[in-house]
This record gives C-alpha cells, structure tokens and sequence, in this order.
C-alpha cells in the first residue's frame, strides 16, 4: 500500500510561480517511477511530468522549461517546481505511482492562476 499526499496549491497570480509537495509512503521514490498529473475543469487528466527510479525525467510539451519536477528520497518527498504560471495551468495536481500493478494516487492540490 502506497499513501501520497499533496500539498503547496493556491491561487497565484499570471507569471507566478509555486512549489508542489507530495509525500510518499516508505522508502519508494528510489525504487519506483513517480508522476505529477493535472485534471483542469472540464478535461481529462493528462500527465505533467515524470521521473523514474533513475532520476531521469520527461515532460508534457505544454510545461517544457517552466516545470521541474524533482525529489528527494531521504524525505520520500516528490516536488514539482511550477514557474511561468498562466491561466491554463488552472487543475487539480495529482501525484501518481504505479506499483505492482496498481495505480496509486493522492487526493490532488488546486492550483488557479489568474489576476
């Protein structure tokens, strides 16, 4: 069983930049693949950004260059590191693992960009 928990949402202003938290259950981000996924209103969840057990990372088109996302496995913690905010960037961000088969999410933290 895989518990992650998101934290750093809120409102922000165009050009803004925040810093998403998601802690993780045991000793996992050395061993396994994590993700950052983003629901905006209305649309489907698409993924964000990736990084494996290696450390190697990819990223969706729309946030290349102004997204991070990072971790740090002494605190079992995954962060993705938001600069450049514009209003499409507005959706509920979600940490994600897959393990063993079994897709593991946590609750999502709100992210709205607007003046």
């Amino acid at each position: 069983q895989v518990r992650l928990v998101e934290s750093g949402g809120g409102l922000v202003q165009p050009g803004g930049s925040l810093r998403l938290s998601c802690a993780a259950s045991g000793s996992i981000l050395s061993i396994n693949p994590m993700d950052w996924y983003r629901q905006a209103p209305g649309k489907q969840r698409e993924l964000v950004a990736g990084i494996t057990n290696g450390g190697s990372t990819n990223y969706a088109d729309s946030v290349k260059g102004r997204f991070t996302i990072s971790r740090d496995i002494a605190k079992n913690t995954l962060y993705l590191q938001m600069n450049s905010l514009n209003p499409e960037d507005t959706a509920v961000y979600y940490c994600h693992c897959f393990r063993f088969g079994v897709h593991y999410w946590g609750k999502g933290t709100l992210i709205t960009v607007s003046s």
